[in-house]
């Protein structure tokens, strides 16, 4: 009969602990070293721009991103969505106010007019992207519609021709992903930047 006796303990050291050790070491070594650098290699390798945050450079200085949404106020540019969070990258957040609440609705209907006035439309045209905030409070884009019936005011502002610009709104309209995914957009960042170009050659 097997007797504890029999079998005496080791005077080595633990050799459990020993390959705990050696495992965590190991694992280490994979997931927090290995695996992180073949990551990032690979993102610069094959996604420079998208790895290093899709930063925008004008004449080599950083003026964006196009995943960040900035204010643009003057109704010399097309205007971007609402904020809740003014556009502050790093509060990234809605304003967690139910639709039903009274100060979310005075809020959207406030812009409404005011989107309605500037642009010279009717409050029943006004575009919901235009009104309401998005969950991020960052969102680049506006829809196509939201950018054409800003067309007419920054045409004028710009002493530019309609037909002009709503050509230049046309050619950034990115479509859906991978024609499924999401909804045609406009990168307000970009059109913005597009716009300032051809209002300096047109000078």
């Amino acid at each position: 009969m097997n007797r504890l006796e029999n079998f005496p303990l080791s005077s080595e050291p633990q050799p459990l602990f020993r390959s705990s050790f050696g495992l965590i070491v190991v694992g280490f070594l994979i997931a927090g070293v290995l695996y992180c650098s073949v990551s990032v290699s690979l993102a610069q390798l094959l996604f420079p721009k998208q790895a290093n945050g899709s930063v925008i450079e004008l004449n080599g200085k950083i003026v964006g991103s196009s995943l960040v949404g900035q204010n643009f106020v003057s109704d010399h540019y097309f205007h971007a969505r609402p904020s809740a969070i003014a556009y502050d990258a790093d509060a990234v957040g809605g304003s967690n106010l139910a639709l039903s609440n009274p100060e979310l609705q005075q809020q959207i209907q406030e812009r409404v007019i005011q989107f309605a006035d500037k642009n010279g439309i009717s409050v029943q045209q006004v575009p919901h992207d235009m009104v309401t905030a998005s969950g991020s409070g960052i969102d680049p884009d506006i829809s196509p519609q939201s950018a054409l019936l800003q067309v007419k005011r920054v045409a004028q502002q710009r002493h530019l021709s309609e037909q002009q610009v709503r050509a230049l709104v046309q050619q950034h309209v990115q479509p859906a992903q991978l024609g499924i995914y999401g909804k045609a957009r406009v990168n307000v960042l970009q059109l913005n930047l597009a716009l300032d170009q051809i209002s300096s050659t047109s000078r």
